[in-house]
């Protein structure tokens, strides 16, 4: 029975261990925009506005991504002030057609 009882914590342990600790591991895994999935870029709401976020923030603005996801008039405001950058233009057309400084 002390083997069957050693074995049972040691399979424990091993699963325990298999579980990945950093959280970042199941993270959406974002690069310029574009969502990695099985190593392809693939455009995604969630992150173009990280990216926007981002951009954004180089321009000196305090922004996060969640404030640009959960307020739409936050991501206009942004977009009017980087959305001519061509690297968020894209993702700002549908907020701001005329972009900033006038149209395209």
């Amino acid at each position: 029975m002390n083997n069957t009882v050693a074995l049972a914590a040691a399979v424990g342990v091993l699963a325990i261990a298999a579980v990945p600790s950093d959280p970042a591991v199941a993270r959406i895994a974002c690069k310029n925009g574009y969502q990695i999935v099985d190593g392809q870029r693939m455009a995604t709401p969630f992150c173009q506005d990280n990216y926007l976020a981002q951009v954004a923030r180089e321009y000196g603005t305090r922004v996060s991504a969640r404030e640009i996801r959960n307020n739409p008039n936050k991501k206009r405001e942004v977009c009017q002030f980087v959305g001519q950058d061509i690297r968020v233009r894209s993702n700002c057309e549908t907020i701001t057609p005329q972009g900033r400084g006038g149209a395209f």
